[in-house]
């Protein structure tokens, strides 16, 4: 059935290029679309703690290399159960995204597994995008051959948004809805919100959705009760 759904379905709307807001990480964005696009590219390793945007680099190379023709995998390993089966099972893709590695780390059969899958898409010019919080030295893996493979692709630490950068994305797209958001509303929520851009944009969705319910602008108090009534 995935297999059928448009490429607007297949992949989540917010997780594209154009929606990533590249700030310190311009270089990683270039290589990651190069990978996703162009056959021979180097294989990546992305790293960062939550929030830097390795989940949503993975997912929008994806559904570039889809684009591009490419028959493609996403696997977000922190969801999936049984690692050693799951790496086990993936053939025929042309591009493969393994995301989370940190989920395996420790677990010699699907350490293994991922060897294999290593050596086999190397073997069969299968494009490879990894993604994990550390770098592969700082791995806790058990197969120091795994980790060595790993430590061959091309790396790149990812850095999140600082505070600044994720006020003006919010106030940039606020202002693609018809919103303004003032400074006393952004100082008010980045002091009580996640700061997770995602999980802002989010927010700044369903913001704009129960503003235009209430015919209200969106203020601090107008937040603040919003935030109270969310389940």
């Amino acid at each position: 059935m995935t297999a059928q759904l448009p490429l607007t379905l297949r992949w989540p709307r917010r997780q594209r290029f154009e929606h990533f807001h590249a700030g310190a990480n311009a270089a990683a964005v270039a290589a990651v679309r190069e990978l996703a696009t162009k056959s021979g590219a180097p294989w990546l390793y992305l790293s960062g703690p939550s929030g830097s945007g390795k989940s949503h680099l993975l997912l929008a190379a994806c559904q570039s290399a889809s684009e591009a023709g490419r028959t493609v995998q996403y696997l977000p390993l922190k969801t999936l159960k049984d690692h050693a089966s799951v790496i086990r099972g993936v053939a025929g893709s042309e591009f493969l995204a393994l995301d989370d590695l940190d989920a395996l780390a420790g677990q010699p059969d699907a350490e293994h597994a991922l060897f294999d899958l290593y050596n086999r898409a190397r073997a069969e010019g299968t494009a490879l995008l990894f993604g994990a919080e550390v770098v592969p030295a700082q791995l806790s893996l058990t197969l120091p051959d795994l980790r060595s493979r790993l430590g061959a692709c091309t790396q790149f630490a990812l850095k999140p948004l600082d505070d600044a950068e994720r006020r003006e994305v919010l106030k940039q797209q606020a202002a693609l809805r018809g919103i303004e958001l003032d400074d006393a509303v952004l100082d008010w929520l980045f002091a009580r919100y996640v700061r997770d851009l995602g999980a802002l944009l989010d927010l700044l969705d369903r913001l704009d959705q129960a503003s235009l319910a209430a015919q209200r602008r969106i203020t601090v108090p107008f937040l603040r009760t919003f935030l109270r009534e969310q389940p």
